[in-house]
């Protein structure tokens, strides 16, 4: 059974992969200084509850925040008896190729990404995901990752907000039910959900514009239901694209370690 860990700069996600069903997931707040011990124990606890008896023999980490890898290694090696592939590492082989300026690092859940969206969709694809960051993942016919669009995090902008206007609340982002707010919270939540959705649509079509072909879009992260209320903005979208990147990347390594 495969142990895959998406480290996000503000969750981490752990599923089990039992061959290509995934038997459990959990998600819980990105912390580096949660230790390996502490890791295991919250996970074999969730296991337990759900009466999950899984034989991890496998371990693959994606992570975006560099400092939380050593425990993550750690808990691979002291409870699972394994050494991990991490996502980004000269070790871990991708099936798909990476077409960007030489020097540039790409962050591993982007690659992630691409990978299950290949193998889902197929090329000419962008990847829409809605985290800290929301980013755009353009992927080329042949499955490459050639490069995308970083934008502000849809809480991240709410909470910049919030912190540099004195008289602006903290408000949870929700769709509006009309454009027009009528209070401060109403023009605020108006305000960042129909901008999103006019970045996103921007963005999607200045990129098809560029690459000149006709382009599926696919969204993933957390709030990409949210978004999924905007007629016509995404073609389709994946709950759980990142886990189904992880096991991809996986057994891709096992194929050509054979």
């Amino acid at each position: 059974m495969l142990l895959a860990v998406d480290c996000g700069n503000t969750n981490t996600v752990f599923a089990i992969w039992d061959g290509d069903q995934m038997v459990g997931h959990w998600r819980t707040s990105t912390e580096w200084q949660r230790t390996a011990d502490q890791y295991y124990v919250w996970l074999s606890t969730l296991m337990n509850l759900q009466g999950i008896k899984a034989k991890i023999t496998d371990v693959i980490i994606s992570s975006t925040v560099p400092r939380v890898v050593f425990n993550l290694r750690v808990l691979s090696d002291r409870y699972f008896n394994t050494r991990p592939l991490v996502v980004g590492k000269p070790e871990c082989a991708l099936p798909v190729d990476v077409r960007v300026d030489v020097g540039t690092q790409v962050g591993p859940d982007r690659l992630v990404n691409t990978v299950a969206g290949y193998h889902k969709y197929g090329g000419d694809l962008i990847v829409v995901d809605f985290g800290t960051a929301t980013t755009f993942d353009v992927v080329a016919a042949d499955g490459a990752y050639i490069g995308g669009v970083i934008a502000p995090g849809v809480n991240l902008s709410l909470e910049a907000l919030h912190q540099a206007a004195a008289a602006l609340p903290h408000v949870d982002i929700s769709k509006p039910q009309n454009v027009i707010g009528t209070n401060t919270v109403a023009c605020m939540q108006s305000g960042v959900f129909w901008g999103y959705v006019g970045l996103v649509r921007e963005i999607c079509t200045r990129i098809r514009a560029e690459s000149d072909v006709p382009m599926k879009v696919i969204s993933t992260g957390g709030l990409a239901p949210l978004f999924q209320q905007a007629a016509d903005l995404f073609d389709a979208f994946e709950d759980d694209l990142t886990m189904q990147g992880l096991r991809l990347i996986h057994d891709h390594n096992k194929d050509i370690g054979k």
